[in-house]
């Protein structure tokens, strides 16, 4: 991949993707690549089924989509330059003449807390012409940071298509409710998606950046319920800029009472507004999230910890003595809430590590994906031993989180490399890939000769099916 030669994103199509979260973008193959692409997956389709996981070795064509400077370009600017293909992928089949569900996808099935900040994004490719009517991906405008679905079930009012000539791709945040649409033409209708993570926290823009202060997009979709302090937020967070809302309100303690009971809105658009909004209101709204966190609704107290978790360093010490709540909601909620505070929430790793041996899986899951991200800034800090530990967990989501958290730590991470190499013949398959992966970003040489050693034992042949097992 030739990083000097990306298209990065633009101030204004970056400010498009925190709002609507998703761009509509295109690649510039020539027409025969494309049909090269359609006649192999016709064939594998119909010969083998879906190859899931081992779509993209299975075509090994379709490495050259994303090194494309236009798709590296765009996940360089919203994920940072060192993000990661993550191991599972999967190749949609559409021909169907019904719509299908509104959903949000998995996190391969941890029921996890989703970060508002882009740590994690998809790409969606087309590789054949997708007209509305061959059914392309619909995507629902400005909902990427909602638990609930705010609209109707049957209602397609605001529905942006990602439809387009052979060659176009959504980026999308990883969050946002989408469906597949009707396919009223009942040609074959193939949406590739491939699922990317960040791995270090923003320092700088990583887009072509020409502004500074946060500006609202023009060409953003109608009628998304309007969210300035969080898209400020957001922005703010992909510069760089760590906290940068908390306390910039004043602290009004009439104001700070009608946010308060605002969190507690049905309709979360508002209540979201509402704890944001306390995030910027000072120590009183500090005190106000720090209590809504224990609230008895659950919802009420996961909006209170996206607050939390963009209020600075002083929301460090309730969240660390909210690890002791005896509710499991309340301790995920706060644990969450550490992470995304990073280095600022260096104090919280030695509670959040005697958290690994005495909360249930449910907390665990959360633990190990803070340490990563609190770790990366202090590796002396214990977060390694607590993800090393981590790697050895009863439970398969703790391990492959574990991971995925040491892959944020880099080099920092060596003194994992023993079981991370242990972790290479877990019986779960995303324990396996995330093992591999944290060997590739904590890039010693021994790491590196494990994971050599590993690809090469486990290396797959693309050609080799059931009909041609070994020759030519």
């Amino acid at each position: 991949m030739d990083k000097n030669n990306q298209v990065l994103l633009t101030d204004e199509q970056v400010q498009q993707f925190i709002t609507d979260g998703f761009l509509i973008l295109q690649t510039d193959f020539a027409p025969d690549f494309h049909e090269s692409l359609m006649a192999q997956l016709n064939k594998v389709y119909e010969e083998e089924g879906n190859p899931g996981n081992n779509l993209l070795p299975r075509i090994r064509e379709l490495q050259k989509v994303f090194d494309h400077p236009v798709i590296t370009g765009a996940l360089t600017s919203v994920l940072g330059p060192d993000y990661m293909l993550h191991a599972h992928r999967h190749g949609h089949f559409n021909a169907n003449p019904a719509a299908g569900g509104w959903h949000k996808d998995s996190y391969w099935g941890y029921d996890r807390m989703r970060n508002h900040h882009p740590w994690w994004a998809m790409i969606m490719y087309f590789p054949q012409d997708t007209p509305p009517e061959l059914g392309p991906t619909g995507i629902m405008p400005g909902t990427q940071n909602y638990e609930t679905r705010i609209f109707a079930k049957d209602d397609a009012s605001g529905e942006a298509l990602a439809s387009g000539g052979a060659g176009t791709f959504a980026l999308i945040h990883y969050d946002i409710w989408h469906r597949s649409t009707p396919n009223i033409l009942g040609h074959p209708r193939y949406m590739l998606k491939f699922e990317f993570m960040r791995t270090e926290a923003p320092a700088k823009p990583s887009w072509d950046a020409k502004g500074s202060a946060w500006s609202h997009p023009a060409g953003s979709a109608e009628g998304i319920p309007v969210h300035d302090r969080l898209w400020e937020e957001s922005w703010n967070w992909l510069s760089g800029q760590l906290g940068s809302i908390a306390g910039s309100l004043p602290d009004e303690p009439s104001a700070v009472r009608g946010l308060a009971e605002k969190l507690e809105d049905a309709y979360e658009p508002d209540a979201l507004n509402a704890a944001y909004a306390l995030a910027s209101a000072g120590e009183g709204g500090l005190q106000a999230l720090l209590q809504a966190l224990r609230h008895e609704s659950t919802a009420v107290s996961r909006l209170a910890a996206y607050g939390l978790s963009v209020s600075g360093e002083s929301a460090v010490p309730g969240l660390i003595a909210a690890l002791d709540d005896a509710r499991a909601a309340t301790v995920i909620h706060a644990a969450f809430a550490l992470g995304e505070l990073r280095q600022l929430a260096a104090a919280a790793v030695s509670r959040l590590t005697a958290l690994l041996v005495e909360a249930s899986a449910e907390v665990r899951r959360t633990v190990v994906e803070a340490l990563g991200m609190i770790g990366s800034g202090d590796p002396e800090a214990g977060a390694v031993q607590g993800l090393i530990q981590g790697l050895q967990d009863d439970d398969a989501q703790v391990r492959f989180m574990s991971g995925l958290a040491l892959t944020r730590l880099g080099r920092s991470g060596e003194a994992a490399v023993p079981a991370l190499e242990r972790a290479l013949d877990d019986e779960n398959r995303y324990v396996r890939a995330h093992a591999a992966e944290a060997l590739r970003y904590i890039g010693t040489p021994k790491a590196q000769d494990i994971l050599i050693r590993e690809l090469f034992r486990s290396r797959w042949c693309a050609t080799t099916t059931k009909e041609n097992a070994f020759y030519p």
